[in-house]
């Protein structure tokens, strides 16, 4: 639930640099999440303070990262639009940070391991195949940020959680109480509206950037106008004929 908790410092941070306005619906959507994510998730773990500290940084600084990456795809001057190009320029950066942070933490044990120094082609495969999927992973979302937004890819993420404890659930017997499965009917109702207010958001730019489109290009207002003038004249041959 934590680690979750990064979809209100997006919202948080969305706000803040003006990415996202400041509506009922749209704070109506994280609420239910949020809640919904809180019920499903309580007392089905243990509660450590210190890992609490550390996650709930973690997901702020999360927050501050996908808001930034989206403030930087979709500038369309500094043409950073395609995945390929920021995680170009991203992709060295993230390693030079996490880099001290392994060698610190996992460096020498890495070092006396006895799997550093037995290789075989199994280990070869395997890194290939964690590989591939790590750049497939990171490419689906910076394409996901460049095409809509932070607290889109945010709101996925959770969706991918809850399948995850659903699953847990019907393959390893997890229990859930009366609570935990309203608080999967709620954190599913706020999807599903986040959903339904996207398609309708995306219909009505369709609609006015056709329009804009039309505006700007004179045979087809003229088209247009001809095609509405045609009609309104059909429309009085028929109330003339009914008179």
């Amino acid at each position: 639930m934590t680690k979750s908790s990064a979809i209100l410092f997006i919202l948080l941070f969305s706000l803040l640099f003006k990415l996202e306005e400041v509506r009922v619906a749209l704070l109506l959507v994280v609420l239910l999440i949020a809640g919904g994510l809180f019920m499903f998730t309580y007392k089905s773990t243990q509660f450590n303070t210190q890992g609490f500290v550390l996650v709930l940084c973690a997901s702020f600084l999360g927050g501050i990262r996908w808001t930034l990456t989206q403030i930087l795809m979709q500038k369309a001057e500094l043409g950073l639009q395609n995945p390929i190009d920021i995680m170009f320029h991203l992709q060295p950066l993230m390693f030079l940070g996490l880099f001290p942070l392994f060698a610190v933490f996992e460096g020498l044990p890495l070092s006396i391991s006895e799997k550093l120094f037995h290789f075989h082609e199994d280990l070869v495969g395997k890194l290939f195949l964690g590989g591939i999927l790590a750049f497939g992973l990171g490419f689906s979302e910076f394409l996901l940020v460049s095409r809509t937004s932070s607290l889109t890819l945010s709101i996925a993420g959770i969706f991918k959680e809850i399948c995850i404890l659903f699953l847990a659930t019907r393959l390893l017997g997890d229990h859930l109480s009366l609570l935990n499965w309203l608080g999967f009917a709620v954190c599913l109702s706020g999807i599903s509206l986040h959903v339904i207010l996207k398609a309708m958001n995306s219909k009505g730019e369709k609609a006015l950037k056709l329009h804009k489109e039309a505006s700007s290009d004179p045979d087809v207002e003229l088209l247009l106008r001809h095609t509405e003038h045609g009609e309104e004249e059909k429309e009085d041959v028929e109330t003339r004929q009914q008179h």
